[in-house]
């Protein structure tokens, strides 16, 4: 009897939970990756990892049909949100539960994803297309300033950046279209409405509401500095932002497995920020499970392979995250008190994600972290608490590149 084997394409911020979710049940783990050498984890785990480049779909195919020799391929999936098309193509091909493939294409491009939920008429920020300088100019005219202006396809906040002035609207138009930011397609730009308002952020599987919770974005570039669930919401605002994060499934013809969804409460009411067919990552599976109960990445991997799932909610707690972040460009010459972190009563986890002498730079966007710590008890107050003492123990030191004198 064959062994029974999960795919997993590519790597994320939360691939390691994947691999032990799966080996818990008892369903061996195999990465596809383009570059399996860029995640160091699988050797050290001794998990197999195949070389397959992930826009390939015939020879991913072909490593599939390769594989099944071998194993029982009883899923395939990806905790990236750029190969989770692909996972549903291939699920398609060999008849295996899945993501739709299109309805993933589409969400994943901002632009059609803000047209589609426009014309289902649900509330989102406004919105224009832009290619070049010019038509971000007309755009941002229309619209208003401030403006956010972002790749129409992205992820992590990359890119992103608040423009309350034609200055710098004009500075960041020479950033994303001079080459300095990577494009993962050709460069489109998302110009659109500042909404303003507290940021929640849901955490659906399938057609089911798991958890709320309060995040803090902060301009300039909008990427996350931290969480709490659930957030501070009433049973009549949960219920406003649950019925409107359903809509925009229908909307954009999700439904099948997780989703995470991102909006503003505005002066309009609930707005919808973002929608993204792929779990939040690390390590809000974390905390949802500490505040919850609820396991989502097992439970992603049991609709995957075909079986019940368990989203029964078995606690009520508080968990909230802090992300760490460099003050400067340069070398990390220390990154100290993690251990006192850990060992804090109520502290889930500390991770740094950088060791001495690593060179920090600085793009403003989600790569900048240098650590997380979550905190969690059974209140929020303590629970907030908590995590600040945790965070008060942590100390760093960055060296600053140096700079060029000038001189001939």
């Amino acid at each position: 009897m064959l062994k029974r084997a999960i795919i997993l394409l590519e790597g994320a911020s939360n691939s390691l939970l994947y691999i032990k979710a799966a080996r818990s049940l008892d369903i061996y783990p195999i990465t596809i990756s383009a570059d399996p050498e860029l995640f160091d984890y699988l050797a050290a785990l001794g998990i197999e990892a195949v070389r397959v480049d992930n826009n390939d779909f015939d020879s991913l195919i072909r490593e599939c049909i390769r594989l099944r020799s071998t194993y029982e391929i009883a899923g395939i999936t990806s905790a990236q949100e750029s190969a989770y098309a692909m996972v549903g193509q291939l699920c398609r091909y060999f008849d295996l539960p899945g993501p739709n493939a299109m309805a993933v294409e589409r969400c994943c491009d901002k632009f059609v994803q803000r047209q589609l939920l426009a014309e289902a008429g649900l509330r989102v920020p406004a919105y224009r297309l832009a290619v070049n300088a010019t038509e971000v100019e007309r755009s941002a005219t229309e619209i208003g300033l401030p403006v956010i202006l972002k790749p129409a396809i992205g992820i992590g906040s990359s890119g992103v950046r608040l423009c309350r002035t034609l200055d710098e609207m004009a500075e960041h138009m020479i950033y994303l279209l001079s080459g300095k930011h990577k494009w993962r397609s050709s460069p489109r730009i998302l110009v659109e409405e500042f909404a303003q308002g507290p940021q929640y952020n849901l955490e659906i599987m399938g057609d089911q509401v798991i958890a709320i919770g309060a995040a803090n974005y902060g301009p300039p570039n909008f990427f996350c500095r931290g969480h709490i669930y659930p957030a501070p919401l009433s049973e009549e605002e949960c219920k406003r932002i649950a019925d409107l994060s359903l809509s925009c499934l229908r909307a954009l013809g999700l439904g099948w497995g997780p989703t995470n969804i991102e909006l503003r409460w505005t002066n309009h009411g609930p707005t919808v920020i973002e929608v993204n067919p792929r779990l939040a990552g690390s390590p809000v599976p974390n905390m949802v499970q500490l505040a919850y109960g609820v396991d989502l990445i097992t439970n992603h991997i049991r609709l995957v392979v075909g079986e019940e799932l368990d989203l029964r909610e078995r606690q009520s707690h508080a968990a909230a995250s802090r992300y760490l972040l460099p003050e400067c460009d340069g070398t990390l010459d220390r990154i100290d008190g993690g251990r006192r972190a850990a060992a804090l009563s109520g502290v889930a986890e500390v991770k740094f994600y950088v060791e001495p002498k690593a060179p920090i730079i600085m793009n403003s966007d989600s790569g900048d972290r240098i650590a997380h710590v979550v905190a969690t008890s059974p209140s929020r107050a303590r629970t907030e608490a908590i995590l600040q003492d945790a965070v008060d123990l942590i100390d760093w030191s960055i060296t600053p590149f140096p700079t060029l004198s000038g001189a001939d």
